[in-house]
């Protein structure tokens, strides 16, 4: 086992949730401390997270933070790590030097989501549909928002061990008459129809389009936000049909990762989009097509599913990391720099 010195970060620690179009940080000063939350940051307002986080946190703290856990939305690999969809390159060694730091762990986005999943207690999620949470059990977080992040959080040897992955990016296909008519006017990635093409601001749009062309009507709404805007306020039959849509495909695939992890302990959605479609949600469609799962359709009935209502889930879990390290069993191997 490793020394509580390997395992723990020294306060106070600068925690960040690194997003394709947000950043967001907190502090947290020692073990009992409530997170400081600093405002929102556009990741496109910065050339860099260096001058994002000394600008618009050191800057208007006189706490100095020793040490840093950063969840970034992209692959952590080597000394430069680009995120996926915004400029930013982190490069831990010399934000060592820049930032006066001592210890800094990169994390995967959805990582942090996952450990939001263990730490998050009923206040900040709405569950949507029957099951009951196994305490003990495997986890499932999915986040459309940017893109579409997606995680496991696995209980073994006494810990949270959550499982990062680009499972946002399995094929999906269509089970409908419906979706047969539409399909095809889907835009592809190389002939790839995946989940992100789906499940994220820009598949919103992409559904939209194809509904629109499938019905043979000008696709008149060109941004998520129109879209789904359009559809609640009743104004426009293709986007109504849009988000129901989507939220018959988020259930689909929710209900796919529910069955490879066994996540008895539930599925929780995360990321910007889920909480603003909450109304669509929790109509039928969802559950539906979450629980279709024959011939396990009755062990889906069983698995909760929860929309995570907490603005900064992921700052959440981060906070609970970095108060008990040990309680989960985060890697940390080829992700952590010291100086």
């Amino acid at each position: 086992m490793a020394s509580a010195s390997d395992v723990h970060l020294p306060f106070p620690i600068l925690i960040g949730d690194i997003g394709g179009t947000n950043a967001r940080f907190a502090l947290l000063l020692d073990a009992f401390a409530e997170p400081k939350q600093f405002p929102v940051i556009p990741t496109g307002d910065f050339a860099s997270i260096d001058e994002a986080m000394q600008v618009s946190i050191l800057d208007k703290t006189s706490v100095r933070p020793r040490s840093a856990i950063l969840a970034i939305a992209g692959p952590i690999q080597g000394d430069a790590i680009p995120l996926t969809n915004a400029g930013w390159v982190i490069r831990p060694k010399e934000m060592l030097k820049n930032l006066d730091l001592a210890d800094i762990l990169v994390i995967n986005d959805f990582e942090a989501q996952a450990l939001a999943a263990a730490a998050l207690g009923d206040a900040d999620r709405e569950q949507i549909g029957p099951g009951t949470i196994r305490p003990a059990a495997s986890r499932v977080v999915l986040g459309p928002g940017t893109g579409l992040g997606v995680a496991g959080l696995v209980h073994a040897l006494h810990s949270w061990l959550p499982v990062p992955g680009e499972g946002g990016h399995v094929d999906m296909g269509p089970r409908s008459a419906r979706d047969e008519a539409i399909w095809p006017h889907l835009e592809t990635i190389e002939g790839r129809i995946s989940g992100e093409q789906l499940l994220c601001g820009r598949g919103i749009v992409n559904i939209y389009n194809a509904v629109c062309a499938a019905d043979g009507r000008p696709a008149d709404l060109t941004d998520p936000a129109a879209v789904t805007g359009a559809a609640f306020a009743g104004t426009d039959p293709a986007a109504s049909e849009t988000v129901s849509l989507f939220a018959t495909y988020l259930g689909r695939l929710a209900g796919d990762f529910a069955l490879i992890f066994m996540a008895r302990g539930g599925v929780f959605l995360a990321g910007g989009i889920p909480f603003k479609i909450l109304p669509a949600l929790r109509k039928p469609e969802f559950r539906i097509a979450f629980e279709d799962k024959a011939p396990h359709s009755a062990l889906l009935k069983s698995v909760p599913t929860f929309v995570m209502t907490h603005p900064k889930a992921a700052l959440s879990g981060l906070a609970a990391f970095a108060r008990a390290p040990r309680n989960f069993g985060v890697a940390m191997e080829g992700r952590r720099w010291r100086s």
